[in-house]
């Protein structure tokens, strides 16, 4: 408590500082953990980079990969080279115009293994697709050449955990070679950062945007605030305090159980959209103590349907599969799901040898959402005589025990892709190569394999439902809904809207 008490003092000084009409303050939970795209990352990492920095390409609203550095990109008909037409006039937050010359620096920025970028086992040959060559004709054309076709390629470079792979100015580091901050050609430019209390973004007056409208990380991106301010408000209750008394003009995500209270407040908007976020219970399957008949035993023993109404405060859909409800790739075979059976559970405990041995299970007060789940999974899992522990801990630490595979069980949530194999890909893997993979079935690897090598949806179906029925029988982790981003604003804020990708967009936003 005095925590938060001394979080709202604190901010309290922001707030005047950063009370106008130009300036946006939008809450963000935690503190970002690395301004630099793709490295040492979170959602929230990602969310705030997004408005620095841009990729070659990106996805719209619905998942389609689209040029956005690029004028325009051409692909081989052996699918082997991609050449990149870079659009003129771009300019990087330091005034220097954008050539090729800046893509192959940032290019080997990242796939330099200091760095620690997390998407570099995707293009280096690890996890398959390998690039072979980056080079540049002329000073705004880019060819990339990679070992093998990939229908992935593109995607793989617009993914948000991978900072977009967005293309920086070699000032983003120090002379040491160490970094400084982004010197991208995104919309705003990082201003102050105060570790721990808030992380201000500036206007970037030179920005050159896209025409037509704003769709999803491409089209229109124009800043139409001075500055925005993200503040570091990890309370939900603080925030929900601070957006009704006018100091936040924006929370991103409140929590389900606030949404019906602040819809009836008057001088709020409330908006809420379902995304391929995939809110999750992680099993560690290396651990001794959770082979298979104890993994299946735990979900026998979690009343889903119970825990998502109660988390969601009803707005939840329970879905067990991997793809998200609603999507082509959604079908009959994904709707089955594990079933509530104590008696199972009880039957599997025995099959399993379990002895009453005492299981972690990590949380975090950060993500009401992960806190709630985590609860009600420990109470149900003791109706069926599973002694389970709580274990609470920051959101960073938390973090740092999922990369590191450092864990029995974790409420956790990943963050939306826009492909239904890279769905999958974002938790399958190698752990002995990636330890933050949570399933490692060297069968459904394999799968995984095929169907990231083909778009076409008629042959990646099979290898979808397959997966799906793999994964209810393995159950590396129980899926538990899809997510529900519930965006809650001041009246005073005009423009911004909800989408299935999830993270904030603070482009063609603008503030009375």
């Amino acid at each position: 408590m005095k925590k938060y008490l001394l979080s709202l003092f604190s901010l309290a000084g922001f707030f005047v500082a950063g009370a106008s009409a130009q300036t946006l303050n939008v809450q963000i939970p935690a503190d970002l953990r690395s301004s630099q795209p793709g490295v040492n990352r979170d959602s929230t990492a990602d969310m705030v980079v997004s408005h620095m920095v841009e990729g070659l390409v990106a996805f719209d609203n619905v998942g389609t990969v689209k040029p956005l550095l690029a004028e325009r990109v051409q692909e081989s008909d052996d699918g082997l080279t991609y050449t990149f037409f870079l659009r003129k006039g771009v300019k990087f937050h330091n005034g220097e115009p954008l050539t090729a010359q800046d893509v192959l620096w940032s290019w080997k920025h990242y796939m330099d293994p200091d760095v620690g970028w997390r998407c570099r086992a995707e293009f280096s040959g690890r996890n398959g697709t390998k690039v072979t060559d980056v080079s540049a004709p002329d000073d705004m054309t880019v060819k990339v050449v990679i070992d093998k076709a990939d229908p992935m390629f593109l995607s793989t470079l617009a993914r948000p955990d991978c900072g977009m792979t967005g293309i920086l100015n070699k000032a983003s580091v120090k002379e040491d070679g160490s970094w400084d901050k982004p010197v991208g050609t995104g919309p705003f430019k990082l201003g102050t950062w105060s570790k721990g209390s808030y992380v201000e973004l500036l206007s970037f007056k030179d920005y050159a945007s896209m025409d037509g409208a704003a769709d999803g990380y491409v089209g229109n991106k124009q800043s139409l605030v001075e500055r925005v301010k993200f503040l570091v408000v990890p309370d939900a209750s603080a925030a929900k305090a601070a957006l009704v008394r006018g100091d936040l003009d924006l929370i991103p995500d409140i929590t389900s159980s606030d949404y019906e209270e602040l819809k009836q407040n008057t001088n709020l908007q409330i908006s809420h959209s379902y995304t391929a976020r995939r809110n999750t219970l992680l099993i560690q399957t290396a651990d001794p103590l959770m082979t298979k008949p104890m993994r299946r035993a735990i979900a026998s023993a979690i009343d889903i349907k119970s825990l998502v109404e109660m988390v969601t405060n009803g707005l939840g859909k329970p879905n067990n599969s991997v793809i998200p409800t609603g999507t082509p790739s959604y079908t009959s075979v994904q709707q089955t799901g594990w079933k509530y059976d104590l008696n199972e559970a009880k039957k599997l405990l025995q099959e399993a040898g379990y002895r009453g041995q005492q299981i972690s299970l990590i949380t975090n007060k950060d993500y009401p959402s992960m806190y709630n789940a985590a609860i009600l999974t420990q109470a149900m899992l003791q109706q069926a005589g599973i002694n389970v522990k709580l274990d609470v801990m920051d959101w960073a630490t938390q973090l740092d025990r999922y990369n590191s595979g450092k864990y029995q069980m974790m409420a956790f949530s990943y963050s939306p892709r826009f492909d239904d194999a890279l769905l999958y890909e974002h938790f399958m893997g190698d752990k002995k190569v990636q330890k933050r993979k949570v399933w490692d079935n060297p069968a459904d690897l394999e799968l995984l394999a095929q169907a990231l090598a083909t778009g076409d949806r008629a042959k990646r179906q099979p290898l979808l439902d397959q997966l799906h029925k793999d994964f209810l029988e393995d159950v590396p982790m129980v899926m538990l809904y899809n997510g529900i981003t519930i965006d809650a604003t001041s009246n005073n804020v005009q423009g911004y809207t909800s989408w299935p990708g999830s993270a904030a967009r603070l482009w063609q936003v603008s503030k009375k």
